[in-house]
């Protein structure tokens, strides 16, 4: 969800580290279930040099069962925290589904499933 804590500190970490993604090979792409107007004003407030995407619809989120039934306040069609590592031939090498909104991935791990691709 834009504009809320962790999900600034996430993108914010990975806006500050490009250069260790692209010298892994790796493009970052964002998702959330926000519109694309929230994400636009979010990627133009944070200065975030990669992608965001919409999910409005929650088909991603759903595909990768990435999505809390029920969010705090009774909120419904949230989705998890979660980071994946998609290999060029579409594969996912490394997937990471939250239950906690408030833990941010493994970077590390991350990184490390990303330099084992190169």
């Amino acid at each position: 969800m834009a504009f809320t804590n962790v999900c600034t500190q996430e993108l914010c970490s990975m806006r500050d580290n490009i250069g260790d993604y692209e010298r892994l090979q790796a493009q970052i792409l964002a998702i959330s279930v926000d519109s694309p107007f929230t994400l636009k004003k979010f990627k133009e407030d944070q200065g975030l040099n990669f992608p965001l995407l919409s999910d409005f619809n929650k088909e991603v989120s759903t595909t990768y069962g990435a999505l809390y039934e029920e969010f705090v306040l009774g909120l419904r069609g949230v989705s998890k925290r979660s980071a994946f590592v998609i290999d060029k031939d579409g594969i996912v090498q490394y997937a990471e589904v939250l239950d906690s909104a408030g833990n941010l991935p493994n970077f590390e791990a991350i990184n490390g499933t990303l330099s084992q691709l190169n």
